[in-house]
């Protein structure tokens, strides 16, 4: 018998349930279109919300650096691996977020990760949406508080867990993601500031989808709201919009000086490596001078939204360019996903556990880089294809 014939016989449960998921290997650049198995296709799933991935002076800088201070940082920050270059970015982050400091992780699941322990731990209470990432709870899990769930952007459910709570001499954290990045809706933080402050409790938002689409110049959930300042803890993400890798917590000076003494990823962990830090020093100066690559990614996601739902697609209650094609049945979505392919069109389907049984869809991510001619081939194959599977009349 081997030892790992039990992952064996679930790999194989995964195959026959049709929800093994096929990993494609990209062999170019990620833009809106991309070569898989030599063949060109149509991106339709990547997070490349504002198409910088490529953009020449933003790869300039990454060389620049990569010529200036080597290829690594050499060190976790503490000890020797703080360059110059990550102060920079947590300056301009934190002028950038209008807020009083920044601290950098080396992904945006770390920085979840990192920072909630730090806030609360056994015998304090959490309450967590109920469909936030799999990184913030993962973090709830580590910190070993308390987690209390609430319904899905349910302010009323809250309140009475919170009221349930409420004698309860312990810390108490209000955590929530800002787009929730399966269905593209947005958390209503401003009842939630309300109620955090009505309880006493920490807000902390995870911004990972609303960096760089929401809010002026793209700065995010607490910018469209206008609650800058009155969340504690804002974590951002800056392998989607932002296009490179990394993560942040932006918040009081008291917070960021905490985690920088008592973060375990900032203390054993090396940090960004050049080229990629100066590559998001150089996105955070286009999103200060221009907004037009925000602009053009919610007019290519209301046009996509548009086409597919005059086809009968149900593309959910999304509010922001992430556009959910929901067909429900788990084989039927691998199915849809698998023809796409065949026609040119890269867009995955997604199952359980990433989404609920029963709500398995085909993730439309559109860029500020698609062209309303891409847009139209991809609306074209997927009509297509919803038809011949009975998705779609």
């Amino acid at each position: 018998m081997e030892k790992f014939d039990f992952l064996e016989k679930e790999l194989n449960e995964l195959k026959e349930k049709g929800t093994y998921n096929i990993i494609r290997v990209l062999e170019s650049a990620q833009g809106p279109w991309v070569t898989i198995n030599g063949k060109k296709m149509l991106n339709l799933c990547a997070n490349n919300y504002l198409g910088v991935i490529t953009n020449e002076e933003v790869k300039t800088k990454a060389k620049e650096a990569i010529d200036e201070f080597g290829v690594g940082a050499g060190a976790v920050r503490t000890i020797a691996g703080t360059l110059t270059l990550h102060e920079e970015l947590e300056k301009k982050l934190a002028e950038f977020k209008h807020a009083d400091a920044v601290i950098l992780f080396q992904s945006g699941l770390i920085t979840n990760i990192a920072v909630i322990p730090i806030v609360v731990s056994e015998g304090d209470l959490i309450f967590s949406d109920e469909l936030n990432h799999a990184s913030i709870i993962d973090g709830c899990r580590l910190s070993k508080a308390t987690i209390v769930r609430y319904k899905h952007l349910d302010v009323d459910d809250l309140k009475s867990k919170l009221e349930d709570y409420k004698d309860y001499k312990v810390r108490k954290l209000i955590v929530t993601d800002g787009v929730f990045s399966m269905d593209g809706d947005i958390a209503p933080l401003p009842q939630i500031v309300e109620l955090a402050e009505q309880y006493g409790a920490i807000t902390m938002v995870d911004d990972a989808h609303g960096e760089g689409v929401l809010g002026d110049h793209g700065r995010g959930i607490l910018s469209y709201f206008n609650l800058e300042g009155k969340v504690d803890i804002d974590v951002g993400t800056l392998s989607k919009a932002f296009g490179v890798i990394g993560g942040y917590v932006a918040g009081s000076k008291t917070l960021i000086d905490y985690l920088k003494q008592r973060a375990r990823p900032f203390l054993f962990s090396t940090p960004l490596s050049p080229g990629d830090t100066a590559a998001l020093i150089k996105v955070v100066d286009i999103l200060q001078e221009d907004d037009s690559l925000v602009k053009k990614l919610w007019d290519n996601g209301n046009y996509i939204k548009e086409q597919l739902k005059s086809y009968g697609f149900n593309i959910g209650h999304s509010q922001t360019p992430i556009t959910p094609v929901i067909i429900g049945d788990e084989k039927t979505t691998m199915e849809f996903s698998k023809l796409l392919f065949e026609e040119g069109i890269f867009a995955q389907g997604i199952v359980f556990p990433t989404v609920p049984r029963g709500t398995a869809r085909i993730r439309v991510m559109v860029s500020a880089a698609h062209s309303k001619e891409d847009i139209d081939f991809g609306v074209k194959k997927f009509v297509e294809i919803g038809k011949a599977l009975g998705v779609i009349k």
